[in-house]
C-alpha cells in the first residue's frame, strides 16, 4: 500500500522544504519566520528516530541472531574446527539445539533496541544539522559530487551529506555498541551445551566478571575497532539513498517495497566493504583477557596485532571467513528493519 510521506532517504529533509527555499531564494520576512516555525516544527520532530529505532532492532534480532552466531563462529574457530557454514549451523544444533543459534542473543535484544534507536536517531538528527548548516550553502552544495537531478534539490540532503551523517551516527553507537558486541561475542564462542562447562552463565556473569577482573576499560575492549568498523556506515546510508532514489523516480513501487530493496541492498554494500574491519574487531573481542579472568593469555594488544594474525593464519582468505553467513543475513535482517523502522516514522504523529 503505498504511502504519502517519502522514505527516510528524504523524510528528515523534505520536511524542510520551507526553510531551505527561503534560505536558497532570500525570502520576506514572513516566510522567515514560517522558516523558524518549520524548524521547530522539525526539531520536536526529532524524537521519532529514536522511537522507531527500538522496533528496528526487534525485527533485526528476530532474523538475523542466528546467521551473527554463525558468522562469529567461523570467524573466530580454529582451523578444521567447522567445513563451512552449513557444517557450523548442523553441529550447533546437534549439540546445544536451536536455542544454541540464540546463544547470547539476551544482549543484543536489548542492544540493538538501545543501539538502533541510539544510531537511526542520531542519524535522523545529523542529516537535517547537515542540511540546515553546511548543505544549505549553495557553494557547498556545487562542490558536491554528483550534483545533479535530484541531488541538486536544495530541500533535500545529497547522497555524499546521508554518508557523513552515517559515519557520525556510527561513532555515536558505537560507544554503546563496543560493550554490547563485546559480550556477545564471549558468549556466542562458548560452545559447551551444559553452563556449568561454560565461563560465563550468561550476559549479566559476563558483564559482571568484566567489570570485576578488568574494569571499564575491559569492557569496552575493541572500541576503537568498533569506531573503525562503523565509519563504513558512509558506505550503507549514502548508498541507501542512492538507491532510495533511483527507486522512486524509476519505478513506481510502493514506500514500504521501496524501503526494503534500499535496506536490504545497501547492507550488503556495506558488508562487502566493511566485513574485513569486522573480523578483526571480533578477533579482538574474542581474545582471552587474561589476569584474573584466567581465561588464557592475552595475544593482541593493539589492533594490528590482530589484523597481522589473521593474515598469518589463513591470509587474506581469513579476512572474508564467516562471510557467507553474513552476506546472507544482510539482506533480509536489515531490510525488515528498515521496513519497521520507516513504517513507524510514518506513522508516528
Amino acid at each position: 500500500m503505498s504511502s504519502t510521506r517519502p522514505p527516510l532517504a528524504t523524510a528528515t529533509t523534505s520536511g524542510m522544504a520551507g526553510q531551505q527555499n527561503s534560505a536558497a531564494t532570500g525570502s520576506d520576512n514572513n516566510n522567515n519566520n514560517g522558516n523558524t516555525a518549520a524548524r521547530k516544527a522539525q526539531s520536536k520532530g526529532n524524537y521519532k528516530g529514536f522511537v522507531a529505532g527500538v522496533f528496528s532492532g526487534i525485527a533485526k534480532l528476530s532474523v538475523g541472531h542466528p546467521f551473527d552466531t554463525v558468522k562469529v563462529r567461523l570467524q573466530t574457530s580454529t582451523e578444521g574446527q567447522f567445513k563451512g557454514p552449513l557444517d557450523c549451523v548442523l553441529r550447533t544444533i546437534r549439540v546445544e539445539g536451536v536455542s544454541g543459534l540464540y546463544k547470547g542473543a539476551t544482549p543484543p535484544l536489548v542492544g540493538w533496541m538501545v543501539m538502533d534507536s541510539v544510531m537511526l536517531g542520531s542519524l535522523t538528527l545529523y542529516r537535517r544539522l547537515l542540511l540546515e548548516h553546511v548543505f544549505s550553502n549553495p557553494h557547498t552544495r556545487a562542490l558536491t559530487p554528483f550534483n545533479r537531478g535530484s541531488q541538486s534539490d536544495m530541500r533535500t540532503l545529497p547522497s555524499l551529506g546521508h554518508g557523513i551523517a552515517g559515519i557520525m551516527a556510527g561513532t555515536t553507537v558505537s560507544f554503546i555498541a563496543a560493550p554490547v558486541e563485546h559480550i556477545k561475542a564471549r558468549l556466542q564462542i562458548q560452545y559447551a551445551a551444559e553452563k556449568s562447562q561454560r565461563m560465563y552463565s550468561g550476559p549479566v556473569d559476563c558483564l559482571r566478571k568484566l567489570l570485576k577482573t578488568h574494569g571499564i576499560s575491559g569492557l569496552y575492549r575493541g572500541l576503537c575497532a568498533t569506531i573503525f568498523f562503523r565509519s563504513f556506515f558512509f558506505c550503507w546510508w549514502g548508498s541507501y539513498d542512492i538507491l532510495t532514489r533511483c527507486f522512486n523516480e524509476h519505478t513506481k513501487l510502493s514506500a514500504p517495497v521501496v524501503n526494503f530493496w534500499a535496506g536490504g541492498i545497501s547492507a550488503q554494500v556495506f558488508w562487502i566493504t566493511s566485513y574485513p574491519s569486522d573480523v578483526v574487531k571480533q578477533r579482538l573481542m574474542t581474545d582471552p583477557m587474561g589476569g584474573a579472568l584466567n581465561d588464557g593469555e592475552r595475544r593482541f594488544p593493539r589492533w594490528k596485532d590482530a589484523a597481522r594474525a589473521v593474515y598469518q593464519e589463513r591470509g587474506w582468505r581469513g579476512y572474508w571467513r564467516g562471510f557467507v553467513p553474513c552476506f546472507l543475513r544482510a539482506f533480509p535482517a536489515n531490510a525488515m528493519a528498515l521496513v519497521a523502522f520507516e513504517g513507524v516514522m510514518r506513522s508516528l504523529p
